[in-house]
């Protein structure tokens, strides 16, 4: 059958999203985060995600707030930009111009005008679509109205440059037949594919399926719709790597399939080559993902997060928080029966709980500077002692031999250190991304808490050490810090990969 997407809607009055940031989909107990893009920070050069806006070879960190209130809009959303530098990220609004930048269809050159629910900054990518040498930023809308029709989507380019994100330079894409519901730009994902030119192509998904544009003549164009006769998807999330390392990005689209009731999820690989994106085959998983080399083989792997208990595969029946998997790439790409870990592996810390979606987000990249990737593991459902839903973050170890438990650590708002106190139904790490925003090719770990503060949102910030990640010299900061308006916008629902 043809590829199909289904995506669970996520409106502004919808509590669980919007207080969490995961989503349990009724009748089902699946954990959900949100459709935010994830990518290969450091990865190979096909999948590189450096989010390098002005060129000045550090990091930067672009952060979504779908919820937020813009010129009194509800949920007309926004996103913050921190550019990277030799001291990091600046967090706060007091920092020199240049370091901080706050985004929104209210922005002068932006199009589109600030409307309620159209949730700005639902998904976020990065990547040169262009190709001038200055990445991109690449916002979905998806709650947009085009016309009359409702909730139709669209996504937005605002184009990089020695200066940073330029808005005097942007470009706005909409499905070709905008329909009622479509939500085009529920997640977007850029890499180069293909080698027709010399820029990486824009991924875009929408409720009716896959969409790859490409830039050409100072216009992003519709290329492709590519297929797959694998399993409808719901809730999809979108990660790149070359994982048979042909120099051409590949991508996969995970999420969770009405063809089993939502039971398992999955993950579609698509290839990239000369002739671009193809559909290969269905891989188990697909509650959160993103790619990186964990065992610094020239290959990207795969890593994707699984309920636990669904599927005769995992072979961990007994971890009921959640399970992560790990594909390792090869000559023939991610394939065969994934690693599985949960917090119930040799050296992990904690113990797997039901509720804990350990494995809701995860992000990959080399934390220790060892030359190969580190796994970021958010579960947002974690207990913290008796306090529900607080939240918490693990890191898990690449070496030569794969991912390890040796060495792994456990963070969350209770550990010595980090700022703030653990509350229920903080949903710390329900997003988490590692960032080398410093150049010292060490990745530091940024981690949302959506719910914190009722709904407003903050974000934390742990360096990183050639022994791992430091809860000592952490920082927290909330939307107010970067100049968005705080109440309500559950600042930290998305983080760019």
């Amino acid at each position: 059958m043809s590829f199909t997407l289904r995506s669970t809607r996520r409106t502004a009055g919808s509590a669980a999203v919007a207080a969490a940031s995961f989503l349990v989909l009724a009748g089902a107990g699946i954990l959900a985060a949100p459709t935010a893009f994830a990518g290969v920070p450091g990865g190979t050069a096909a999948a590189d995600r450096n989010s390098d806006f002005n060129g000045d070879g550090y990091n930067d960190v672009v952060t979504g707030a779908p919820d937020g209130t813009v010129d009194g809009k509800e949920s007309a959303g926004y996103v913050t930009v921190q550019y990277g530098a030799p001291n990091g990220i600046g967090t706060n609004n007091t920092v020199p111009r240049g370091e901080v930048q706050l985004l929104s269809q209210s922005t002068a050159g932006v199009p589109g005008t600030s409307e309620f629910g159209d949730r700005f900054g639902q998904a976020i990518a990065t990547g040169d679509l262009d190709g001038d040498g200055y990445d991109d930023l690449v916002v979905g809308t998806p709650g947009e109205d085009e016309g009359s029709v409702e909730d139709a989507g669209r996504v937005t380019v605002v184009y990089g440059s020695a200066q940073g994100l330029d808005t005097g330079r942007t470009s706005s894409i909409t499905a070709a037949r905008p329909t009622a519901d479509a939500r085009f730009g529920l997640a977007v994902a850029a890499a180069r594919f293909t080698g027709d030119i010399d820029a990486d192509q824009l991924t875009v998904l929408d409720q009716t399926g896959l969409n790859v544009f490409t830039y050409h003549a100072g216009v992003l164009r519709q290329v492709g719709t590519p297929h797959s006769t694998g399993h409808a998807l719901n809730g999809a999330y979108l990660t790149t790597g070359d994982y048979d390392h042909n120099g051409f990005a590949d991508l996969v689209v995970s999420g969770y399939s009405p063809d089993d009731d939502y039971a398992k999820g999955w993950s579609a690989l698509y290839a990239g080559g000369p002739e671009g994106l193809a559909y290969q085959r269905d891989l188990h998983g697909g509650l959160g993902s993103a790619s990186g080399d964990i065992n610094g083989d020239g290959y990207d792997d795969l890593v994707v997060g699984q309920l636990s208990g669904v599927d005769d595969t995992t072979g961990d029946a007994d971890a009921p928080g959640g399970l992560v998997g790990v594909y390792y790439g090869g000559e023939h790409g991610p394939a065969g029966t994934p690693q599985w870990w949960s917090q119930n592996s040799p050296g992990v810390p904690g113990a797997a709980e039901r509720g804990d979606a350990w494995g809701n987000d995860l992000s990959v990249a080399d934390v220790d500077g060892d030359g190969r990737a580190d796994v970021a593991v958010g579960a947002p459902g974690e207990d913290v002692g008796t306090v529900a839903d607080a939240g918490a973050v693990w890191l898990l170890r690449g070496s030569r031999t794969g991912l390890t438990g040796t060495g792994s650590q456990s963070f969350d708002q209770n550990t010595a250190s980090i700022p703030g106190t653990a509350e229920a139904g903080d949903a710390w790490g329900a997003q988490v991304r590692l960032v080398d925003t410093d150049g010292d090719g060490r990745a530091e770990l940024v981690a949302a808490a959506p719910d914190e503060n009722a709904g407003d949102g903050a974000v934390w910030l742990l360096p990183a050490s050639g022994n791992g990640l430091l809860a000592d010299g952490s920082r927290s900061y909330g939307a107010s810090a970067l100049g968005g308006a705080a109440h309500g916008a559950h600042f930290g629902s998305v983080i760019d990969e």
